[in-house]
C-alpha cells in the first residue's frame, strides 16, 4: 500500500512538471492583449470636400459666394514626409494614443489637410461691395467668376484638424487562419473624433494684403473605419477612411481685424500611415 501511494505521488509530481513545462514552452503572445500599450503613427492623406457657401464680411463689403468648390493639394510619395524641415508641406497625419482596454483606445492627433478653392470657377454671389472698384455693386444671386484679382482662398498650411479620437480595435486574424499574430496580425478599427480647426489661411480678397498667421477658426467632428496590419509585434501599417463635418465661423482673411470669413462643409479623408505599438 505504501509503495502504491509513493508511486502515485511521484506520478502526480511528474504530471504537474509536464504541465508546467508546457506552460513555459507556450508563452502568451505579445499581441494577445493591448491594454496599457501606447501607439504612434505618421502618414499622409487625400481629401474630398463638399461644396460650401463662404460668407465674407469687412469694411465696405458683406457678401456670400454660393456652392464654392475646392480640392486638396497632394504631394504624392515624397521624401518631404520624413524630412523634419519640410514635414508640413505634404498633407500629413500624426496620431499618439493609449489603449485603456484590450479593445478601446484614446488618441490625440493632427490631420494636416489642404483646402484649395478652384480658381476661375463661376458661382452665384449675394450681398454688397462698396469702395472696392471694379467689384462694387449690390448682388442678388448673380453669377461671378472667381478670378485671382477678386479672390484666392486656401487653407494650405493647412486645414489643421486637431482632435481627440476614441476608437475600438478587433483582431480579425482568425478569419484568415493566422496562428502566430506576433508575426502578422490583422485588426479592424472604428472610431469617432472631435476637435478644433487651426488653419493658416491664404486669402487674397479684393486686392487687400493677406493675413498669414495660424488662427483658431472653428470646430470639427468625424468618424472613421480602418484596417490595421501589424508586423513582428511592434510595427504596423494602417489605412483609414474618415468622414466628417467642419464648421469654421471665424476665418481671418486680411490684415484688417474686421475682415472675416465663415464656411461649413463635409469632408472625406483617405489615410495611409506607418506606426509602432509598445509598452513603457
Amino acid at each position: 500500500m505504501k509503495k502504491l501511494i509513493v508511486i502515485s505521488l511521484f506520478s502526480l509530481l511528474g504530471f504537474s512538471q509536464i504541465i508546467l513545462a508546457q506552460d513555459k514552452a507556450i508563452p502568451e503572445k505579445y499581441t494577445a492583449h493591448n491594454k496599457g500599450k501606447f501607439f504612434v503613427y505618421w502618414g499622409g492623406n487625400r481629401d474630398d470636400f463638399s461644396k460650401s457657401d463662404i460668407h465674407f464680411t469687412g469694411e465696405n463689403y458683406d457678401f456670400t459666394l454660393n456652392n464654392v468648390q475646392a480640392i486638396d493639394k497632394p504631394k504624392g510619395w515624397h521624401v518631404d514626409y520624413i524630412n523634419p524641415s519640410r514635414m508640413t508641406i505634404p498633407q500629413t497625419n500624426l496620431r499618439i494614443g493609449y489603449f485603456i482596454t484590450d479593445h478601446y483606445n484614446i488618441a490625440i492627433g493632427v490631420d494636416h489637410m489642404k483646402y484649395v478653392m478652384i480658381p476661375n470657377q463661376v458661382v452665384n454671389i449675394n450681398g454688397t461691395i462698396t469702395g472696392n472698384p471694379p467689384f462694387n455693386g449690390i448682388y442678388n444671386n448673380e453669377s461671378i467668376t472667381l478670378t485671382e484679382d477678386f479672390l484666392t482662398f486656401e487653407h494650405t498650411d493647412g486645414l489643421n484638424y486637431i482632435h481627440t479620437e476614441f476608437s475600438r480595435v478587433d483582431d480579425f486574424s482568425k478569419l484568415f487562419k493566422i496562428r502566430n499574430t506576433d508575426k502578422f496580425q490583422i485588426n479592424l478599427t472604428e472610431g469617432i473624433g472631435a476637435g478644433f480647426l487651426f488653419p493658416k489661411t491664404n486669402a487674397k480678397l479684393l486686392g487687400k494684403e493677406r493675413h498669414d498667421d495660424f488662427h483658431v477658426s472653428g470646430y470639427g467632428v468625424s468618424a472613421k473605419v480602418g484596417l490595421n496590419l501589424t508586423f513582428f509585434k511592434y510595427f504596423f501599417l494602417q489605412t483609414e477612411l474618415k468622414g466628417g463635418y467642419i464648421n469654421m465661423s471665424d476665418i481671418r482673411t486680411t490684415n484688417a481685424p474686421s475682415d472675416r470669413a465663415s464656411q461649413h462643409f463635409m469632408f472625406v479623408e483617405k489615410i495611409i500611415a506607418f506606426g509602432g505599438i509598445f509598452k513603457i
